[in-house]
């Protein structure tokens, strides 16, 4: 029996992969190809050994792969074959040129767009799911269209609403689906399409519909809203430290008010991922070419407070350990810029390690899932580190462990058998306040946490 529709993805990255092996496995009416030019992703994709870790990825794929979800590096075939594209490509902030350190970088994005052009030959309802600037979609229609042809590209936003260690719990049970559309006749008949795929699953209630610059603007204003409420209350984390407070006392009285609520106000180290500096750097550029330097101004103190924490935290260490880090050992538990996931994009940890080499401390590093990726992130640094999988053997010898990710594995450590291996006096600077801190200082360490006062031996 033939499929009822194919649906192809050009990105095997983050987003692209799970969520196509999410509709794969929720429609198997329909035909999912996810294409990329790394033949080395697409194998592992293909293999047991996925790509990227995220809880109950390999479940879906394993369900879906071979009957209708299919991995290539066929880019062309797999254009020419489909109804409808995903554009799922990497979108950096430039590093070059205008806008270079803010705006998106979109090379990729029109690379892909160009080649959608020269490939198709049916009309083609195409889905941007990477995270773009506003206007981006006319961008694509002028590329699409600007050749003779008499196909037609009808082009959506499909905005993701990911959080990297919950993704097919998010895909599988969405807060919301944001479909963005020309409100043309052929722009709404398009976005139908759309809808019921994602209707398959999703309830009609939280399948949300809007013109399509509503939709772009609503990703970017969605990072900056949640990255805000972390700076907010990392900044308050250092006011707790001067005041004696506890800034998870402080948290849990203000997140009880129904007007603000409780998530996204967990004091920590700093936030990373691939999304959040970005999409508000990407906002900020936005604002400032028209012209809206207060708005530019105030999400740009979102990024700053969250570069001042991870400084607050190195400096912090350095003078409770008597203003030297020279030769001494310090573990990095976990280095994924958060749990339940690999991905080290962004993360705090990089930035604190690549600080305390400077101070040429020697870095022992640990994480379940992320050590491959913190040795790429510091090949090339100038320093002393090692990688070591097991957090125990990690803290042997050190003189302190500074908690870097939420790593649930990380509270249930036999820490009096750690204490007894480290050098001492024994620290521990707790950056995602996740232990627990009087039993530790009762076996002998001196404690920091993130927001509280420190517990110590002096």
């Amino acid at each position: 029996m033939p499929f009822k529709r194919n649906i192809l993805c050009i990105g095997a990255g983050y987003v692209g992969g799970p969520t196509m092996a999410m509709i794969a496995f929720k429609c198997p009416q329909y035909k999912v190809t996810v294409v990329d030019i790394n033949p080395e992703r697409i194998a592992q994709w293909n293999s047991d050994n996925l790509p990227i870790y995220e809880p109950g990825l390999d479940q879906v794929v394993r369900a879906a792969r071979g009957r209708n979800l299919f991995f290539s590096t066929e880019i062309e075939k797999g254009i020419q074959e489909s109804d409808v594209i995903f554009v799922s490509v990497n979108t950096p902030t430039k590093t070059f040129g205008a806008g270079a350190g803010m705006a998106a970088d979109l090379q990729y994005w029109d690379k892909t767009a160009r080649e959608i052009r020269k490939y198709s030959r049916s009309n083609k309802i195409i889905v941007e799911k990477s995270t773009l600037p506003v206007k981006t979609a006319q961008a694509m229609e002028r590329i699409l269209t600007c050749a003779d042809t008499a196909l037609c590209f009808d082009v959506l936003s499909n905005p993701e609403f990911l959080a990297e260690g919950t993704a097919i719990q998010n895909l599988e049970n969405p807060d919301r689906v944001l479909i963005g559309s020309a409100q043309s006749a052929e722009g709404i008949c398009a976005r139908d399409v759309l809808v019921e795929i994602y209707a398959n699953w999703v309830p009609r209630e939280k399948i949300i519909t809007s013109n399509i610059w509503s939709s772009e603007l609503s990703k970017l204003v969605a990072n900056a809203f949640l990255a805000q409420r972390i700076s907010s209350v990392n900044s308050i984390s250092a006011l707790c430290e001067k005041a004696d407070a506890d800034v998870q006392e402080v948290a849990r009285a203000v997140g009880m008010d129904s007007r603000v609520g409780a998530k996204f106000l967990n004091a920590s180290v700093g936030f990373g991922g691939s999304c959040f500096k970005k999409d508000i750097l990407n906002l900020v550029y936005i604002c400032r070419y028209y012209d809206l330097r207060e708005v530019a101004d105030y999400w740009e103190g979102v990024v700053k407070i969250n570069e001042y924490q991870k400084e607050r935290f190195i400096l912090n260490m350095l003078q409770v350990m008597f203003n030297t880090l020279a030769g001494k050992k310090i573990c990095l538990f976990g280095f994924a810029f958060k749990a339940d996931t690999g991905d080290t994009r962004e993360s705090p940890a990089i930035q604190i390690a690549k600080r305390l080499m400077e101070e040429r401390a020697e870095l022992v590093i640990t994480d379940p899932k992320a050590i491959y990726n913190a040795e790429e992130d510091l090949k090339g640094a100038i320093g002393n580190v090692t990688y070591v999988e097991d957090p125990c053997d990690a803290a042997a010898g050190c003189c302190a462990i500074a908690v870097m990710t939420e790593w649930p594995l990380y509270k249930n450590l036999d820490y009096r058998e750690i204490y007894r291996k480290m050098a001492k006096p024994a620290f521990i600077f707790d950056g995602r306040n996740i232990l627990d801190h009087e039993a530790l200082h009762n076996m002998g360490f001196n404690v920091f946490p993130i927001g509280k006062p420190p517990l110590t031996h002096f």
